[in-house]
């Protein structure tokens, strides 16, 4: 019997998955725990309807990243810190306050786990940071630091 998965079952499938499952299995154990529904035409028009709405809203996500990417790459982050001697800075830049910053200076949310900073900055001048956006979008932020 064709059904469709509600949800991911392990060792029998993942969730929007079409499987062949015996007619026992499914009918005692899958439909009744709500954990399948049967592949008949309905089901499977919607199961198509949805994939076809999510694609479409993979889409619109990837242009919305693609165009901020190109928006930040245009953008300087200004920071103006404390620093010693040899313009080492009294503490460092971490992704938490790039992130706030950028909130703050562009009103642009990004979350600090998707700026990518091999380790914080610590001398003034122009670093250039990564920021993941979507899956392939990485949007180039410089990152201008000076002294006071």
């Amino acid at each position: 019997m064709k059904v469709i998965l509600k949800q991911d079952i392990k060792g029998v499938g993942k969730k929007d998955q079409i499987i062949n499952a015996a007619d026992g299995y499914a009918r005692n154990y899958l439909l009744p725990k709500n954990l399948a529904v049967a592949a008949d035409t309905g089901n499977m028009n919607n199961l198509k309807a949805k994939k076809d709405s999510e694609s479409f809203r993979k889409g619109e996500d990837l242009k919305e990243a693609q165009a901020l990417a190109k928006k930040m790459k245009e953008m300087t982050l200004k920071f103006t810190v404390k620093a010693g001697e040899n313009g080492r800075l009294f503490g460092a830049i971490t992704t938490k306050e790039i992130a706030e910053t950028l909130k703050k200076q562009y009103n642009i949310v990004v979350d600090k786990k998707k700026i990518v900073l091999p380790e914080s900055i610590k001398v003034a001048g122009i670093t250039n940071v990564d920021i993941k956006l979507n899956e392939g979008v990485v949007a180039i932020l410089k990152v201008m630091v000076t002294t006071i």
